[in-house]
């Protein structure tokens, strides 16, 4: 059987996708820097990066939809146009002086909107260029690519930024650039045939819907999910808190974040090797025993950057989870189907997220860091308890033997 780095189409979706995330991820740190120079405000600055994770939240059942009703390639190719034109306007009012929050806003939420029609889309894509039994394989490279990106993407944008405040602007819309030839360089079609008439978005949102809850295994992993991703955001946000609350160095704070997104790294790395000797099953069950266990010691240490090693051992087998997760699921649903069902599972684990910097403030605030994580460690104990007894995961079956 070919590799993955033979298959020409997935080569270029990679590719691509990597400068485009490298972009993201250095316009995600400039953009606040941007609102603090212009306006002098923290709380403009986060008021920017809220609009747009509630934009990202509200497009992302309808992107689902879209994904399954237009032509992908198109799809795609129109956001990167959309996304290029909006930093290099943003890019040239800042290079000349002209920028001011509400285009800053603007250009945040069309990023966003854009970015959860293109992420799902592109999701949706991958089982048509891509065979079934290569899917796991390929979802752990685009968690490789994305914590990789994560981790490379902030310094880099703060350098950038630090040169003059529109370079990363004008990065970011090159990554684009490079995102639209990479997907207008792919020769397969990234969608089956379609009937030629679509149902209205609401009977086709609630045909998705009915398909991700009546599957037993789908309905498993909104379960398991959603507390997990709490967790584990909510853990890391009362750390940070703490550490900033006991005076700690802001640089120093950011290695949080580092070790945690090494973590994920070498997981993405290894995670081809772990799906090798592992079955999903017992990857997920270790995943959520592991991340209970690992939260609980690292309400040990919440004064101390050392925290966040237990969360990084955590994280470490969630790539192979991830891959495993994303590959079965594109191997079971129908590709007419499949821009929905990922929006489903993109909305339940990104709800989850958003809620936990609030719940982590809440805990904190009313009772002590320990505790706040302490209570994150029992809640992925839900997910861990639900994955050791669901028949849907203990029964599921080898890769390729299913068909949608």
């Amino acid at each position: 059987m070919s590799t993955l780095w033979r298959n020409r189409e997935f080569t270029l979706l990679w590719t691509s996708q990597s400068l485009s995330d490298l972009g993201g991820a250095i316009a995600m740190l400039a953009i606040p820097l941007l609102v603090l120079d212009v306006t002098g405000s923290a709380v403009q600055a986060g008021a920017v990066g809220t609009a747009a994770q509630v934009a990202r939240l509200l497009c992302r059942l309808p992107s689902g939809v879209l994904a399954d009703q237009l032509n992908r390639r198109r799809a795609m190719l129109t956001c990167d146009v959309i996304r290029l034109v909006a930093f290099v306007a943003l890019a040239a009012a800042v290079a000349t002086g002209r920028a001011g929050l509400t285009e800053i806003i603007a250009v945040a939420i069309i990023d966003a909107a854009c970015g959860s029609l293109f992420n799902t889309t592109e999701h949706a894509a991958l089982r048509s260029i891509v065979p079934t039994t290569q899917l796991p394989a390929a979802v752990a490279r685009n968690e490789a690519r994305s914590y990789g990106t994560a981790l490379a993407g902030p310094p880099l944008g703060g350098v950038l930024f630090g040169i003059t405040a529109a370079l990363p602007f004008v990065g970011n819309a090159l990554s684009y650039l490079a995102s639209l030839i990479g997907i207008a360089l792919i020769r397969k079609p990234l969608q089956a045939e379609r009937e030629h008439d679509h149902p209205g978005h609401r009977a086709a949102l609630l045909e998705g819907l009915r398909f991700v809850f009546r599957n037993p295994f789908l309905r498993t992993v909104l379960i398991v999910a959603a507390p997990l991703n709490l967790a584990l955001y909510g853990s890391m946000f009362t750390i940070i808190v703490t550490l900033q609350g006991h005076g700690v160095q802001p640089g120093v704070i950011g290695l949080t974040e580092t070790v945690v997104g090494a973590g994920g790294l070498m997981g993405a790395l290894v995670a081809p090797t772990l799906q090798r000797w592992l079955s999903f099953a017992v990857l997920i069950r270790g995943l959520c025993w592991a991340a209970t266990l690992f939260l609980a010691v690292s309400a040990f240490f919440t004064t101390s950057v050392a925290a966040a090693a237990p969360i990084a051992l955590a994280i470490f087998v969630g790539p192979a989870c991830n891959a495993a997760l994303f590959g079965y699921q594109a191997a079971i649903t129908p590709d007419h189907l499949q821009g929905r069902v990922l929006s489903v599972i993109f909305l339940f684990a990104m709800s989850a997220a958003t809620m936990a910097p609030l719940l982590a403030g809440v805990f904190v605030t009313a009772w002590s860091a320990p505790v706040s994580i302490a209570l994150f460690a029992a809640t992925v104990s839900v997910s861990a308890l639900t994955a050791t007894v669901a028949p849907a995961i203990r029964d599921m079956k080898p890769i390729e033997t299913l068909t949608p």
